[in-house]
């Protein structure tokens, strides 16, 4: 590892951004070393414009991959090199509004029909009925099931925060069932609190999300869903489903964990069932028809 690298990792630890991120902008500024062949601390801003121009026009990278580079060239240039940059110096692509996939109510329990191995039935009914990511839900600890207060606690979601999941009944058998058996009976084994509910093949591991989403996509095409359906589908889901049974669209936000209302109010543009039960203010504004 270059000192460079190295220097670049200390200040993203320092600021205490996610892995994923880490990960991301590390992988976008080594992209850019090896288009030049040279170190990236020796190219000139039009250089750098030049190749944010090659992964429009030739690589094709969508929007918010283009986006991603311009934060990590952001973060490489004027943090770990200090260099003093005009503000905006490189362009943010304009991301497309596209409604989320959503699956219905018979298209979600064929799916579940399809998820025969109970391990992964458990986490994609976690996923769907408490609507979690992905991540939130391979990091499941046995501890964060309150079946007291019927509360899910996820541990630093997006954006490094803690909140509360709903823990539905059935949700919670399903979680019991999959307890059970992981450990039959007459086996002694105590849970301990920090203990992986979704523990993975290799020991000390969470399960892989890699293959939670596989599992996923599998069950999709299995049930006949053309739709592309991943983990996150399912929470779409959730939120779709709630809100066409009448919740309200500020608790919804809450349970997402979402920092913006408008996030969550996409939801109400895929949801044909809400928009049909609204009553147009031309109703309040003609009189009734005589009969």
């Amino acid at each position: 590892m270059t000192p460079l690298r190295q220097r670049m990792i200390e200040d993203m630890r320092l600021r205490n951004l996610s892995t994923e991120t880490q990960r991301a902008y590390v992988h976008y500024i080594s992209g850019l070393a090896r288009y030049y062949q040279t170190s990236p601390d020796q190219l000139s801003l039009e250089e750098i414009r030049e190749y944010q121009l090659h992964l429009v026009e030739e690589r094709l990278l969508s929007a918010e991959s283009v986006n991603t580079f311009v934060s990590a060239a952001n973060f490489f240039y004027t943090v770990t090199l200090e260099t003093p940059w005009p503000e905006g110096a490189l362009p943010r692509a304009r991301v497309p509004k596209r409604l989320p996939v959503v699956l219905s109510a018979g298209e979600t329990q064929e799916f579940f029909r399809h998820v025969t191995t109970i391990r992964y039935r458990a986490a994609l009914m976690t996923a769907y009925g408490a609507g979690l990511r992905v991540s939130e839900v391979v990091a499941l600890q046995v501890g964060d099931i309150d079946s007291r207060r019927m509360l899910i606690r996820v541990r630093q979601g997006k954006g490094k925060k803690d909140r509360y999941a709903m823990l539905s009944p059935r949700l919670l058998e399903v979680l019991r069932a999959w307890w059970r058996a992981q450990h039959p009976a007459g086996q002694a084994h105590k849970a301990a609190p920090e203990e992986w509910l979704f523990p993975g093949y290799r020991r000390g591991r969470h399960m892989n999300v890699g293959s939670l989403q596989t599992v996923c996509r599998e069950a999709a095409q299995m049930a006949g869903i053309a739709k592309r359906v991943t983990v996150h589908t399912l929470r779409h889901s959730f939120a779709t489903h709630l809100l066409e049974n009448g919740a309200d669209v500020r608790m919804i936000q809450v349970l997402l964990g979402h920092s913006r209302i408008d996030t969550t109010a996409r939801y109400t543009a895929v949801s044909p069932a809400t928009i049909a039960k609204t009553q147009s203010p031309l109703e309040h504004v003609l009189p009734p028809r005589r009969r």
